[in-house]
């Protein structure tokens, strides 16, 4: 039985528990315990705070783990990345008052930073060899400035909505993150096998996002032309119809230049174009 880690709320958790249910590994969101089992997958679920995963892998007391990748850079603890899963994104990032002259990180020397993340940014006031007073605290951040308790911060970035309300600007991105699925570097055999095989399940579900499955009819006579505009996984397939002028060609295309091809498919002379969702897919 593997067991997994998982943010007990918020974001993280709603996603972590889609991701699961995407690859059909059932868990109980009925009344909730600390400890749930899959009904039918050899894995259970721990909740815990986002911020005590990494610990909790890196110990042993749980096998894996869901958790922002700035949390695992910031506990330093000695788990692996398994993988990157794609969601949950988002950039640890410093953020000045808007109207502070800030030509470059120089600005930052003796100045007082306050932050959640004090491990990320003394990393990176080193690595700059800047002299900066770093002010720990939890909660809202970026009203450290406002109320002079700080002349900048160093928090999480998504949208940057947050900042212009508090009348901050970001200027400096120090790290990119995302979701994580990290692992203890001691699991046994039958641990790492069951891991692979959830590993696979994931991939399957994260294959097949963006990607539409494409049916169309196809003029024979153009058949060449309209193959040479399907950036499919591989080489398209061809079913003959009864009329011997025709063809049904399937292909399967990312949502982000789906208009387009389609455009130039209908120009082409295809015809009956159907589109369907893609639920997993294995590479």
């Amino acid at each position: 039985m593997l067991r997994l880690a998982v943010q007990s709320k918020g974001r993280l958790f709603d996603d972590t528990m889609k991701l699961l249910e995407e690859a059909d590994i059932k868990i109980s969101r009925g009344k909730r315990s600390l400890l749930v089992k899959a009904a039918n997958f050899p894995l259970e679920v721990i909740y815990l705070r986002d911020d005590d995963i990494p610990h909790s892998v890196a110990t042993g007391v749980a096998d894996i783990g869901i958790v922002g990748e700035n949390e695992l850079a910031e506990r330093h603890e000695a788990a692996d990345i398994a993988a990157r899963l794609g969601f949950s994104k988002c950039r640890l990032s410093l953020a000045v008052p808007a109207g502070a002259d800030y030509k470059g990180p120089e600005w930052l020397d003796g100045k007082r930073i306050a932050t959640s993340y004090p491990n990320i940014l003394q990393r990176y006031i080193d690595g700059i060899r800047a002299k900066a007073e770093i002010y720990v605290i939890t909660g809202s951040v970026e009203i450290s400035p406002g109320i002079g308790l700080a002349d900048a911060i160093f928090d999480i970035v998504s949208s940057g909505s947050t900042l212009v309300s508090n009348n901050l600007k970001e200027v400096e991105t120090v790290m990119e993150s995302e979701a994580v699925l990290i692992a203890n570097r001691k699991l046994d055999q039958a641990k790492r096998k069951t891991l692979a095989d959830l590993l696979f399940r994931i991939n399957a579900v994260r294959d097949a996002e963006g990607k539409k499955y494409v049916r169309m009819n196809a003029p024979k006579d153009k058949l060449d032309q309209i193959i040479s505009v399907l950036p499919g996984l591989k080489s398209p397939t061809v079913i003959p119809l009864a009329d011997k002028e025709w063809c049904c060609v399937h292909t399967v295309l990312d949502e982000d230049r789906f208009w387009e091809i389609i455009g130039k498919l209908k120009e082409m002379g295809a015809q009956g174009i159907l589109v369907t969702p893609i639920e997993k897919m294995i590479m």
